[in-house]
């Protein structure tokens, strides 16, 4: 019996608060989707995904016509890693961009 209350004082000084939090936290999530919050995240995410993708299209579009040479050769045929690596980059840059205009 003691070995369980000092084993349980030394749990709860290890996490703090910790079930607390998790409950306060678990609280607040159902009081979102109570409040009809939940509906509107998901609209929200769905929108800024789709706005994403279609810039992702439209730059890899770009990407495309711009280059003098067919890129879906270099990359599958010819093996040319560097410019799969320039075209990842480029994606990557652009993801960037998008995440910090959509976090505000």
């Amino acid at each position: 019996m003691h070995t369980y209350t000092t084993l349980s004082a030394g749990i709860t000084s290890a996490l703090g608060n910790l079930p607390m939090n998790l409950a306060a936290a678990f609280q607040a999530a159902d009081d979102e989707v109570r409040g009809g919050r939940l509906i509107k995240f998901v609209v929200e995410s769905a929108v800024f995904v789709s706005m994403g993708l279609v810039l992702f299209l439209i730059a890899f579009f770009i990407m495309t016509k711009a280059a003098p040479f067919s890129v879906r050769k270099e990359i599958e045929e010819d093996q040319n890693t560097a410019l799969g690596i320039v075209m990842g980059s480029v994606i990557i840059g652009l993801a960037i961009i998008i995440a910090a205009a959509i976090g505000e």
